[in-house]
């Protein structure tokens, strides 16, 4: 399974399409650990493009603070679950939590 978070300061960015970079982090499910991870940059901000470049990442994942929901809507249709409401913390912390099932998560910090 691959996990993508946007991040800014390497810590979870609360705001999706504004992030500075994204942290792609592969992961075995069954032993609950990191494999791998990966920083990249995103193509320049525009309406739509960022679904379309995780998708090609391969990720299957994607944990953000907030999220709008024409973002929500275009990753659902390409098969991409979606988890909003994250708190800021490093991408480590958050997938680890997610794989123990002890992630936390509050409202989406989005509101378009």
């Amino acid at each position: 399974m691959k996990i993508a978070l946007p991040l800014a300061e390497n810590q979870l960015s609360m705001h999706f399409g504004h992030c500075e970079t994204f942290a792609f982090l592969e992961v075995d499910e069954v032993e609950k650990k990191i494999i791998k991870k990966e920083l990249l940059t995103p193509p320049p901000h525009e309406p739509g493009i960022l679904p379309t470049w995780i998708k090609k990442q391969d990720v299957d994942l994607v944990i953000a603070g907030g999220m709008g929901g024409r973002a929500q809507s275009l990753f659902q249709e390409q098969g991409i679950k979606v988890i909003t409401g994250a708190p800021v913390d490093s991408p480590e912390n958050i997938v680890h939590r997610y794989l123990q099932g002890t992630l936390q998560t509050g409202d989406n910090v989005c509101d378009h």
